[in-house]
């Protein structure tokens, strides 16, 4: 059993930098693919970044390329997704995921956390 709760959601300015933090409860959480997902209004969830249980592959949508990075820290239990050069497109609920799955199939994991709002202003 996983919990997970993101932060670090806000208001910026294009251009600008925010770091979403998802803090994740349990014992397995070294064992699970993490990753984010995000919802902007009218539009379907959609996969943004993912990283494997062993942090060493990353994944990315094209549209965050060299744009985001994503991380863990398994001593704080944590994934981290750093977003830079923000872009009013950007504007979304951010979801965090987890799950014993693949990074690449982290839409079916068993575990969301609630999100946290992102907007970008032009």
């Amino acid at each position: 059993q996983v919990q997970l709760v993101e932060s670090g959601g806000g208001l910026v300015q294009a251009g600008g930098s925010l770091r979403l933090s998802c803090a994740a409860s349990g014992r397995t959480f070294s064992s699970y693919a993490m990753g984010w997902f995000r919802q902007a209004p009218g539009k379907e969830r959609e996969f943004v970044a993912a990283i494997s249980w062993s942090g060493g592959s990353t994944y990315y949508a094209d549209s965050v390329k060299g744009r985001f990075t994503i991380s863990r820290d398994y001593a704080k239990n944590t994934v981290n997704l750093q977003m830079n050069s923000l872009k009013p497109e950007d504007t979304a609920v951010y979801y965090c995921a987890a799950g014993a799955v693949l990074p690449t199939d982290l839409s079916k994991g068993d575990y969301w956390g609630q999100g946290t709002q992102v907007t970008v202003s032009s």
